[in-house]
């Protein structure tokens, strides 16, 4: 039985070399005011974050960048710009992509047939639920076509 931890790692060793994507957590502070911080670093995968120990659920993500003077039509696009100016005021590089809000997946739980996230077991085989609405797809396809992706559509095998 292959095991969503041995799918994963196979994942992060064909995913050797390929870019990361920023990992980032609000930090409050009365002198330094609301920033979002560097934490790490991640292969993002739809909706899995795979780093060199971990895997986290993807949630909020975010391109650092000055809000500079707009005017706004929404709140919403307001609080948008905000969260990006965030990420610069913690350091993060204009244009960077960060991750936020991010949560860790509990992959012994998954293979012993339990769920974490988006993981699951389903009759003995690790599925992902790509959407919050999507049915269930292997985890191993999953994971083939997200590292070609994310390879440039070069054959990681």
């Amino acid at each position: 039985m292959t095991t969503a931890s041995a799918l994963l790692t196979r994942a992060a060793a064909d995913l050797a070399g390929a870019p990361r994507e920023g990992l980032g957590e609000q930090r409050d502070s009365r002198w330094r005011g609301r920033r979002i911080v560097r934490v790490g670093a991640a292969w993002h995968l739809g909706v899995l974050l795979l780093t060199d120990t971990q895997v986290l659920a993807t949630a909020e993500v975010l391109r650092a960048a000055d809000p500079g003077r707009r005017g706004y039509t929404a709140e919403s696009a307001r609080a948008r710009a905000e969260r990006r100016a965030e990420a610069l005021r913690g350091g993060f590089s204009e244009g960077d992509v960060v991750h936020v809000g991010w949560s860790v997946i509990d992959v012994d739980a998954v293979d012993r047939g339990g769920a974490s996230g988006p993981l699951s077991m389903a009759d003995g085989i690790p599925c992902v639920r790509w959407s919050s609405a999507g049915g269930l797809m292997p985890l191993e396809a999953y994971l083939r076509e997200r590292v070609e992706l994310l390879r440039g559509g070069s054959n990681p095998a």
